[in-house]
């Protein structure tokens, strides 16, 4: 092959436009986008959700569905005219010349196939094996992608797989061809640090193996620096600033560029505000908490304390098995211990952050806080009183401790109208009359920056930052003293981050509100919260304020968990 062969670019995207037809009109989510890539790089292409990063990778392996198309342009893969093929041409390339790994294994994996059949699928598809064949390449596949005892886990159903495996699975399976490029749509957004640190390592020693191509869709930027060479930077469809990462990311030129870098917590000092984040002090009126009838506290009692709580899942036997329990021929069910006898006292007023990989257990130690689940063991009190009644029956026993969960659009009733949904609780509860109501549930939108008019829609109606406001919203109307974050920033852009992040730090300060704050992203948590517990399997093993918990660790573990952060490069002196 000669010099110039060789250099000459795999992928040619020139003037590419993608449009969608609604009935407000054509929207170009793709527009004039060109970039060239070669064998064996790393693009990264990045901006906050409609920026059309996404249409674009699924442009260029012709995944646009109807109403939308490609309008015009070109892309060139080796030198073939992608746009235009038909169906069952474009078909015929993809997984085997070009494979795409989607944000959700979940959502592309069938969950009724072990791994091995969907593997064997993928490979029937583009070639002649045998079922033996099949199962050897399967093997080899995953453990290809570093997944452990892959003998055994080709027979497992997806959801026997932690997020990290079946993110693996996908990557296996897009790699089974060696294809010449790779197209991953925000693969790592729902991973741990660690984990996804793990799949970063991979994907690079992989691509360097293989010479493929890998185009890295994503809106974290320092993800993106630790895997890319080249970034382009993506706005309302067009590329506003493209080069390599050290320099765009270090040295950028764009406002918008800037804007992004300026929205990340670990460009700012703790507990400052965030200069891309809406939400700050003069952005809506002061939030004022109405007066309520308030329990009195137990004489000396600490504010919040879980002693020695525990929380143990048990899976109920299917009625055969259950029969053999009985009769002592099988064993049980194995319990998990999602929390094992933790110890936590918050002082009023502080921010606690939670952090830990998935299956840490700190969910289920918030939701103990807040009432959702009632520990298997110990006691969880709220100035000096028990959260929960005891029993098999328990319950909540009080409305001052309430909890933001990370999917607004999961907890928000479709059906219902927001504003219906905020006064729900706080009418149930006497918090406010039927008559105050309406003006009640305006005050709670104008706190957390939302016009008030906004209070007959209904969630789908709002974007994701738009209705994770209403969750907060939601929330803060009942009234808490404590409220329990679950989550509430970890699929957000950057910018929609810091919004959200920017409210709740000034609301914590104009209502004196104790958080508990749940999160796997680090730099999030550093930045909101005083004090910091770190989990791992069930227990807290360091806690402390939290800048000598992330400046000097102790535990094996947490060393772990902070090395594993990615970072954005520094700028040249």
């Amino acid at each position: 092959m000669s010099t110039g062969a060789a250099a000459a670019p795999l992928l040619e995207v020139a003037d590419l436009t993608t449009q969608f037809f609604t009935r407000a009109g054509v929207v170009k989510a793709v527009d004039g986008v060109s970039f060239s890539l070669r064998r064996g790089e790393v693009m990264g292409l990045v901006g906050e959700s409609g920026s059309g990063k996404s249409v674009t990778g699924f442009s260029i392996i012709g995944l646009i569905d109807p109403p939308g198309r490609v309008a015009g342009g070109s892309v060139k893969l080796d030198g073939r005219e992608l746009v235009g093929l038909p169906p069952d041409e474009l078909r015929k390339l993809r997984g085997r010349v070009v494979s795409m790994v989607f944000q959700d294994p979940l959502m592309t994996l069938n969950p009724v196939l072990t791994i091995g059949e969907q593997i064997r699928l993928a490979l029937e598809a583009h070639e002649k094996v045998s079922a033996a064949q099949a199962r050897r390449r399967a093997i080899a596949g995953l453990a290809q992608v570093r997944i452990p005892r892959p003998e055994a886990t080709v027979d497992y159903y997806p959801h026997q797989l932690s997020g990290g495996m079946r993110q693996r699975v996908a990557i296996a399976i897009a790699l089974l061809h060696h294809p010449k490029l790779i197209i991953c749509d925000e693969p790592t957004t729902a991973l741990d640090v660690s984990i996804q640190a793990e799949i970063l390592v991979e994907m690079k020693e992989l691509v360097a193996e293989l010479g493929t191509a890998l185009i890295w869709i994503s809106h974290d930027l320092a993800t993106v620096a630790s895997i890319a060479q080249h970034v382009a930077v993506m706005r309302l469809g067009k590329i506003v600033e493209a080069g390599p990462v050290l320099d765009v990311l270090t040295r950028p030129q764009h406002a918008y560029t800037r804007a992004l870098l300026d929205a990340l917590p670990s460009r700012a000092k703790p507990g400052e505000f965030l200069l891309r984040g809406g939400g700050v002090p003069d952005a809506a009126p002061p939030a004022r908490k109405p007066a309520a009838a308030v329990a009195a506290q137990v004489p000396g009692a600490a504010y919040f304390v879980a002693d020695r709580v525990s929380k143990r899942f048990e899976t109920r036997p299917g009625v055969l098995r259950g029969f053999g329990v009985k009769l002592g021929l099988v064993q049980p069910p194995p319990a998990v211990m999602a929390v094992d006898e933790v110890s936590l006292t918050v002082p009023r007023g502080e921010a606690l952050g939670l952090v830990g990989e998935s299956g840490s257990g700190k969910s289920t130690l918030g939701r103990m806080a807040a009432g959702i689940y009632a520990p298997s063991s110990g006691t969880v009190r709220f100035e000096g009183w028990p959260v929960m009644s005891e029993g098999q029956e328990a319950r909540k026993l009080t409305t001052r401790i309430q909890t933001i969960f990370q999917d607004p659009f999961a907890s928000l009733d479709p059906r219902m109208r927001i504003g219906d949904g905020i006064a729900e609780g706080p009418l149930a509860h006497s918090l406010v009359g039927k008559a105050g109501a309406r003006d009640y549930v305006r005050d709670w939108l104008a706190a957390v920056g939302l016009d008030p008019a906004f209070a007959d829609r209904y969630p789908h109606q709002f974007s994701g930052g738009q209705r994770q406001r209403v969750a907060i919203a939601r929330a803060l109307a009942m009234q808490p003293d404590l409220v329990v974050c679950d989550e509430p920033v970890a699929s957000l852009d950057v910018s929609i981050q810091a919004q959200i992040i920017n409210l709740l730090m000034r609301l914590r300060a104009e209502l004196g509100l104790t958080l508990i704050f749940i999160s796997h992203d680090l730099s999030v948590v550093r930045h909101l919260c005083d004090r910091v517990a770190v989990m791992y399997r069930g227990r807290i093993v360091e806690e402390g304020p939290a800048g000598e918990v992330y400046d000097n660790p102790q535990h094996d573990y947490t060393k772990r968990l902070l090395a594993a952060v990615p970072v954005l490069p520094e700028a040249a002196a």
